[in-house]
């Protein structure tokens, strides 16, 4: 364990080193959108303007493309090679709620390759890439709230602008929407569709094939292919479902930031707001820096994480603050069997000084876990407004990979419903894949220093099939209305927990 936190303080130091150069080069060359025919009074569509001016500067050499104080309203942008992005005090880049402004791109979706709705803002296949500025990115999701989902409002068509309830799922969307709670895995499970002859790659895909190293745009977002681009079958239900046709139609909200496939990322100071799905994702990239990162998204946007860290290595993300209505930063590495086959680690990640208020989780392992996690060190975190689990680790059986080498250090607790949650059985609701051939994995965490006060300690089930092991508290104190449950998990050192609870027992082992 030793020689594990000198590799991680070895890793911190070289990223403080580089992390230094967080903005662009002050002699490279700066482009006002307002200079190339932005308009920014927040009714005025950007897209082509902004998307020319960003062509142009990659054709010419690269530089950074400024967003003056204003609000600039704009689709999809896809930046290119060279091309940074600066967003100023006081400048705000909108989304738009149009779903036609976000064509489906080939990504990572869930853990699966895929096409899926393109990003807000996408950055893909880029080196020495940087975002950075004082200014918002609003990703309109209080807009995007109910758009397609059956949640009441103003239906599909039209996403509602009302207030704090526009998003909420009324009585009978409810009975219909898969639950995060205790019940999740009761819903009823629809019949098993019956087995369909899967068509070969090269047969529904545009050629070339498309792939997530490049830009690959789907020529119908409304008809694409059952497989994807390695042949394997694509869920259908949820937010992408068929279109009759025998296509999937993709019709969901974008995400807000996606850098896929780069290297040498540095993002700071922006405040990102209201993202419509998930929030800042990294998916395949190495060398990350994000600093001083605001992520704040109305509590009824449903899968607003506020960070996913999808298969990437060495990434630091320091001096942030999250509060959202799912997991604040979620670590991934693919799900299931495309998981399985791309079989990419998320590894060498540092958290620190971080603030996680309102969330799912704080800096939650999963569930998406197939391609293994491991070596994550999460510091000097703060814990407040009633975070649902700041310790997380969630998987499937279906999902197999090993997630080890978790250290939490230096954790204080100002409000949480529960400190801990391992559950490897999280969220089994039908249609449920096969179990993996060789089952998920957790080993090997370290829960240093962590003090403050819950409502529930947690609780640690593993599978009957693959125990959790070698959890260790050091130095924890917890004072909270119930205690830890612990169920098929072994080699878990209880002896530094201090726990004071008003009902119960402090640990109950089963």
């Amino acid at each position: 364990m030793k020689r594990l936190s000198v590799a991680f303080a070895a890793l911190a130091l070289s990223f403080l080193l580089v992390s230094g150069c967080l903005s662009p080069n002050p002699a490279s060359k700066t482009f006002p959108i307002t200079e190339h025919g932005a308009v920014g009074d927040g009714q005025t569509v950007n897209t082509k303007a902004i998307q020319a001016l960003i062509d142009e500067c990659a054709k010419n050499g690269g530089g950074t493309i400024v967003v003056p104080k204003g609000t600039f309203l704009s689709g999809a942008l896809y930046f290119k090679p060279g091309v940074n992005l600066r967003v100023d005090k006081d400048a705000v880049l909108k989304s738009t709620t149009n779903i036609e402004d976000f064509p489906a791109i080939y990504t990572r979706w869930e853990g699966i390759e895929r096409y899926w709705t393109s990003a807000f803002l996408n950055f893909v296949g880029m080196k020495n890439v940087s975002v950075s500025g004082e200014g918002t990115i609003d990703a309109s999701g209080d807009a995007w709230s109910n758009f397609g989902q059956g949640r009441g409002g103003r239906g599909a068509g039209a996403p509602g602008r009302g207030g704090p309830n526009a998003g909420q799922p009324g009585a009978a969307a409810r009975g219909n929407t898969p639950g995060r709670g205790p019940n999740a895995a009761s819903a009823n499970a629809a019949a098993p569709a019956a087995p369909i002859a899967l068509p070969k790659p090269q047969d529904v895909y545009p050629s070339p094939l498309p792939t997530t190293a490049t830009i690959s745009l789907a020529p119908d977002r409304t008809n694409t292919p059952i497989i994807n681009a390695a042949g394997i079958a694509l869920p259908r239900g949820g937010f992408g479902g068929g279109n009759g046709s025998g296509g999937i139609s993709i019709n969901t909200p974008p995400r807000s930031i996606v850098f896929q496939n780069c290297t040498g990322v540095r993002i700071s100071g922006l405040t990102l707001k209201n993202e419509a799905r998930w929030g800042y994702v990294f998916i395949y990239c190495e060398d990350v820096v994000a600093a001083n990162l605001t992520a704040k998204a109305e509590h009824y946007i449903p899968s607003s994480d506020g960070m996913d860290v999808d298969s990437c290595r060495k990434v630091l993300i320091t001096g942030c603050y999250f509060d959202c209505n799912d997991d604040c930063i979620s670590i991934k590495s693919g799900k299931d069997e495309d998981g399985l086959r791309v079989a990419r680690p998320c590894e060498d990640i540092v958290i620190e000084k971080t603030t996680f208020a309102y969330g799912h989780g704080g800096a939650a392992m999963g569930s998406e876990t197939s391609g293994g996690i491991r070596n994550v060190e999460v510091r000097d975190c703060i814990v407040e407004a009633d975070n649902w689990a700041p310790v997380r680790f969630k998987s499937q059986p279906s999902r197999g990979g090993v997630v080890e080498n978790i250290t939490y250090r230096n954790i204080e607790l100002r409000s949480a419903r529960e400190v801990v949650e391992f559950n490897m059985a999280w969220r089994m609701v039908p249609p449920i894949a096969p179990p993996a051939k060789v089952l998920p994995i957790v080993r090997n965490v370290r829960i240093i220093n962590l003090h403050g006060t819950a409502t529930n300690v947690g609780s640690m089930h593993g599978l009957p099939d693959s125990f959790i092991d070698g959890i260790t508290f050091e130095n924890c104190n917890i004072v909270a209305q119930r205690g830890l449950t612990i169920e098929n998990a072994k080699n878990v050192d209880t002896s530094g927990l201090k726990i004071t609870v008003k009902e119960g027992e402090p640990i109950i082992r089963r």
